[in-house]
């Protein structure tokens, strides 16, 4: 046993947790390994004295002996290092994640994957909530064998190569590698007559009926998580679970933007002129919007409280009506002649009748203006 203090041999303060301790013991024995100084016949005598320092800090017990006690603690408490099999069990802790996963007491298990589940709904039922049902293909746990994969009436075999762990471990002088078992491929267990349902995978492919409940509210991207409902886990492992991805369709009359509705409404030219009382469509039903006189095609009209809830909280939106004129057509020749008289009647007043469209002349003939000088 080292007689130098073990804080001191791993460089590491004495407060060093356990994370740190693991990685300053990699960087010192890294930096002292025989292999890498073939002609330095310390350094081994150096390797040994962190694997020393590393066993002893890791435990908390033999720690507590140590930070109390000293070196004449760690020996009370039987804290001497040993050789063989159990310097390859705390060399392979430290270093087995670098070099393909660390020890394991189980045969491997997999949870199963999860799955992605696009749905289309009406703009009506995602700003009222609904409940749906689709049809979902995926892996299930066989009822025949429940998920083991092994005829009826049999059960999976340890497995002779790995003892049943899913990994085998290869020793290459210092270095424990660890690797997933060839015989059983990582399950821990070998199925000597496998289930004719599922052909021995513990699982197998079949599409599920589901009711999906649809909240208030939701709009397009939005997902809808069934824990446990992706596909069947492999070798005892869980199951993943299914994202129900939302997509709403698009909607003859109205636009969402978040909690907004908006929509156009399609008047005569006589109604902005002269002002009117229409009828307005909305999720709830018909509501009345005045249009105040001379109102220019392409206001919007605020009706509040008439958009959307959102799902995850917050007042309802309003709906936003631009009016725009629709130019009439298909005219007999008399509604031609109207119109025409109508026109005349406006010429040579436009600052009057037609004010923007004056001031807009006005801009035309100034840049042109500019234009020649």
């Amino acid at each position: 046993m080292t007689s130098r203090d073990y804080y001191e041999v791993l460089n590491v303060p004495r407060d060093v947790s356990d994370a740190d301790l693991k990685k300053a013991y990699r960087r010192v024995a890294m930096q002292c390994h025989p292999d890498r100084h073939p002609d330095d016949a310390g350094a081994e005598g150096r390797f040994k004295e962190a694997k020393q320092a590393f066993e002893v800090l890791k435990n908390p017990r033999k720690r507590a002996a140590y930070d109390r006690f000293g070196h004449a603690g760690v020996e009370a408490a039987g804290g001497g290092f040993g050789s063989g099999d159990a310097f390859s069990d705390i060399f392979g802790e430290v270093f087995g994640d670098i070099f393909g996963g660390g020890r394991r007491g189980a045969s491997q298990v997999w949870r199963g994957a999860d799955l992605r589940y696009e749905h289309a709904i009406e703009l009506e039922q995602a700003v009222s909530g609904t409940v749906v049902d689709i049809e979902v293909p995926a892996h299930v746990e066989c009822d025949e064998c429940s998920g083991s994969g092994a005829a009826r009436g049999t059960t999976p075999q340890t497995c002779q190569t790995c003892g049943g762990h899913g990994q085998v471990r290869m020793q290459q002088g210092f270095f424990s590698v660890q690797q997933t078992c060839p015989h059983c491929n990582g399950r821990g267990r070998v199925i000597t007559r496998p289930c004719a349902k599922c052909q021995g995978q513990g699982r197998y492919r079949e599409t599920r009926s589901l009711s999906v409940k649809i909240p208030p509210g939701v709009d397009s991207g939005d997902r809808i998580r069934l824990t446990g409902e992706g596909e069947a886990g492999r070798n005892g492992g869980p199951p993943g679970d299914l994202y129900v991805e939302i997509r709403v369709k698009s909607h003859p009359i109205f636009q969402r933007d978040g909690r907004d509705l908006a929509c156009e409404i399609p008047v005569s030219f006589a109604t902005l002129a002269l002002g009117a009382t229409v009828e307005v469509p909305t999720l709830d039903g018909q509501v009345s919007l005045r249009i105040p006189p001379e109102t220019q095609s392409g206001r919007v009209f605020r009706l509040r409280g008439k958009g959307v809830r959102p799902v995850r909280g917050g007042g309802v939106g309003d709906l936003l009506c631009r009016v725009h004129v629709e130019t009439p057509v298909n005219l007999a020749a008399e509604q031609k002649e109207l119109l025409e008289r109508f026109d005349d009647s406006l010429r040579g007043r436009g600052d009057r009748h037609n004010p923007r469209a004056h001031s807009w002349l006005d801009g035309v003939r100034q840049f042109f203006d500019k234009l020649g000088q």
